[in-house]
C-alpha cells in the first residue's frame, strides 16, 4: 500500500464536496446574521464571524470575517465545556453567550454565541459566531478609551446558557439586555446571532443526511492531513534559527508611555515557537487582552507566511506554540482593561513578519498603517430626538512587497471583511456630515514598490451635544520599510472649531460643537526595496493618480 494509501481515507472527490460544502454553509450562517442584525456595524461593516466546528471543537468552515476572531471561538466552547461539567452536559436545542475578556482575549462588545449539533441524539460538533454589539453597558457610550478596570468597560457575561432545549430562558436575555444602551438593538442582534446557528445546524445535519457521519469524518480527517503537512512543508524550508523583531505603541490611552512589543521567533525542523517574553506588562489603560486573542493573532501571522492560499481547518496551526507570560499586554488578568486589544495585536503580527522576513523575502511584507483607527462620535440627534453612536474603523495604507506596491485604503489586519460605512447609510443614521474621502497624498513609504495610501475622512458635526472619541495609533513606530523600503506617514487627527486647530490621536468624550470639523488621517504602509530602483514608469504613473503631488 502506498504512502498515500495510507495516509488518506477518503476518496478525494468527495473530500471536496464535503470540505466546500462547509465552507458553503458558513457562508450562509454569515449572510444569516448579517441580513437580520440589527446594528450597521454588523450588517453594514461585518463586524462579525461564524464558523462550525465537530464534535471535538475543531474547526471545519468558517467564512469570510475578522480573522482575529476566528482563532480562538474554539476555546469559548471548550471552557464552557469544562464548566459545564462535560461534552455530555450539553442537550439539543442549548445556546450559550459569553464575551468575558480573559476567556474569548477580545473586549467586552464582542459577544460570542453558540450552540451544540445533535443528530439522531448524538452530539456531532457546535455552530458559533461572534459579532460586536453596539454597547455593552460600559461608563461611557459604545466603549470607553480612558478606562483603568474591566469593570468599567460594561457587563461581562461568563459562559452562560439563554436558550434549554430550544427554549429561550427569558430572565438572564431581558439581564443582559437591560444592561445595554441600546435594548432593542442588543435583543435584535442575539436572536441573529441564534439564528446564524440555527443556519448552519441546518446544513451541517443535511450534510450528514447525504453522506453519513462516519464518511464525513473521513472526509475532515484528511482535510485536517492535508493542512498540517501544507504547513510542515512550507516550515522546513526556514532554516532553523532565532529571529527577532520588535516595536513599540504609543500609550495605552491613560498615561503616556511607549508599550514595547518584542518578539522571538523559533524554528526548529518542522515547528514554530513564537514567544512573546520581554514585552510589556499588562498595562494601566487599554491596551492589554487575553492570551487567546494573542494565540489568534500569531496564527494570522502564521496564516499570512505560511499558507496564505487555502482555507483554515483544524489541522492548521499544529506547528505552531505560542508563549506568552501571565500579567504581560498579551495575557492579561483580572482586572486589565481590555477595550483596546486589538492595538498591541496589530503590531505583533507585523513583527512576526519583520523578523522572518530575511528568510522569507518573497512572501513578507513592509508594515501596515496598523491599528483600526476608530472614530467614535455620540450625542442626540436633533432630527429625531434620539439618541446616537457610531463607531467606525479607519482604513489606512499597507506595506509594498517583492513584485508589488502596498494596498491602499485597506482595513487593518486584524479586522479581515470589515467594511467601511457608506457615507449615504453614515449621513442618513447620523447628524454629521462627510465633507471628503479619499486617498491621503503622500502617505506610502518609498521604495522600489511604494507602500499602500492611508485615507482622509472629513466628518463635519451638524448638532450640538455630541462628543468624538478617537484611538488612533502607531505614531511612534510607523509602518516600517522592508530591504531599504521606507516608513509610510504617521496618523494625525485635527479638531478645528472657531478657526482653531487642536491635533489628538487619542481622546475620551470631547465636546464638538455644531459646525465642527473632525479630520482624520490614517497612516500608509511601508515601502519594499531600494526607492532608486524604483521604474520611472512606476514613478510616472504615481504623479499621474496623484498618490503623490511631486514634492
Amino acid at each position: 500500500m502506498s504512502t498515500q494509501q495510507q495516509v488518506y481515507l477518503e476518496n478525494p472527490v468527495t473530500t471536496e464536496i464535503v470540505r466546500n460544502a462547509l465552507i458553503s454553509a458558513a457562508d450562509e450562517m454569515n449572510a444569516s446574521l448579517a441580513r437580520s442584525a440589527f446594528s450597521p456595524i454588523i450588517y453594514e461593516m461585518k463586524d462579525c464571524s461564524v464558523c462550525i466546528f465537530n464534535r471535538d471543537v475543531e474547526l471545519l468552515g468558517q467564512s469570510a470575517g475578522l480573522p482575529i476572531f476566528l482563532g480562538n471561538i474554539d476555546e469559548c466552547i471548550k471552557v464552557t465545556t469544562n464548566m459545564i461539567g462535560g461534552i455530555d452536559n450539553y442537550q439539543d436545542g442549548d445556546v450559550y453567550i459569553l464575551n468575558d475578556s480573559y476567556i474569548g482575549g477580545t473586549h467586552l462588545n464582542d459577544v460570542t454565541v453558540f450552540s451544540p449539533i445533535f443528530y439522531e441524539g448524538e452530539l456531532v460538533g457546535f455552530t458559533a459566531n461572534r459579532a460586536h454589539w453596539l454597547d455593552i453597558g460600559s461608563k461611557d457610550p459604545g466603549y470607553p478609551m480612558d478606562a483603568t478596570s474591566i469593570y468599567q468597560e460594561g457587563i461581562r457575561i461568563p459562559p452562560t446558557k439563554i436558550y434549554e432545549q430550544g427554549k429561550p430562558i427569558d430572565d438572564v436575555i431581558r439581564l443582559i439586555v437591560t444592561n445595554n444602551r441600546f435594548r432593542e438593538a442588543a435583543l435584535g442582534d442575539l436572536n441573529a446571532q441564534i439564528a446564524a446557528c440555527r443556519t448552519g445546524e441546518k446544513r451541517f445535519k443535511e450534510l450528514i443526511v447525504r453522506f453519513g457521519i462516519d464518511r464525513i469524518n473521513r472526509c475532515i480527517h484528511d482535510i485536517f492531513k492535508q493542512s498540517e503537512e501544507m504547513d510542515r512543508s512550507v516550515i522546513r524550508n526556514i532554516p532553523d534559527g532565532v529571529y527577532e523583531a520588535e516595536g513599540y505603541l504609543d500609550n495605552d490611552g491613560v498615561k503616556d508611555e511607549p508599550i514595547l512589543v518584542k518578539v522571538q521567533v523559533r524554528v526548529e525542523g518542522d515547528y514554530i515557537t513564537i514567544d512573546l517574553t520581554g514585552s510589556s506588562e499588562q498595562r494601566f489603560g487599554q491596551t492589554n487582552c487575553g492570551y487567546a486573542q494573542t494565540i489568534s493573532a500569531c496564527r494570522v501571522a502564521f496564516k499570512d507566511l505560511i499558507s496564505p492560499h487555502t482555507p483554515v481547518t483544524g489541522g492548521n496551526f499544529r506547528t505552531m506554540k505560542v508563549i506568552a507570560p501571565e500579567a504581560t499586554i498579551f495575557h492579561a488578568v483580572e482586572p486589565a482593561p481590555c477595550g483596546w486589544y486589538f492595538t498591541p495585536l496589530g503590531l505583533l503580527i507585523d513583527l512576526i513578519i519583520k523578523a522572518l522576513s530575511p528568510e522569507m523575502k518573497d512572501k513578507a511584507a513592509g508594515a501596515h498603517y496598523g491599528d483600526s483607527m476608530v472614530v467614535t462620535f455620540a450625542g442626540k440627534d436633533e432630527r429625531t430626538k434620539e439618541s446616537f453612536l457610531s463607531v467606525e474603523a479607519t482604513a489606512g495604507g499597507w506595506g509594498a512587497f517583492h513584485n508589488g506596491n502596498g494596498q491602499s485604503a485597506l482595513i487593518n489586519h486584524v479586522s479581515g471583511d470589515f467594511k467601511n460605512l457608506p457615507i449615504e447609510v453614515f449621513e442618513s443614521k447620523y447628524p454629521i456630515r462627510i465633507n471628503q474621502y479619499g486617498l491621503r497624498q503622500n502617505s506610502g513609504g518609498v521604495g522600489q514598490y511604494r507602500g499602500g495610501l492611508g485615507v482622509v475622512r472629513e466628518y463635519e458635526i451638524h448638532s450640538e451635544n455630541t462628543t468624538v472619541s478617537l484611538w488612533f495609533e502607531r505614531s511612534k513606530t510607523p509602518a516600517w520599510g522592508l530591504f531599504g523600503g521606507q516608513p509610510g506617514a504617521k496618523p494625525n487627527v485635527e479638531i478645528i472649531s472657531g478657526g482653531e486647530v487642536e491635533h489628538l490621536l487619542k481622546v475620551n468624550g470631547r465636546k464638538v460643537r455644531k459646525g465642527d470639523i473632525v479630520k482624520v488621517m490614517t497612516g500608509g504602509g511601508g515601502g519594499f526595496g531600494d526607492p532608486s530602483e524604483r521604474s520611472s514608469e512606476d514613478a510616472e504613473k504615481d504623479l499621474r493618480n496623484e498618490y503623490v503631488t511631486g514634492k
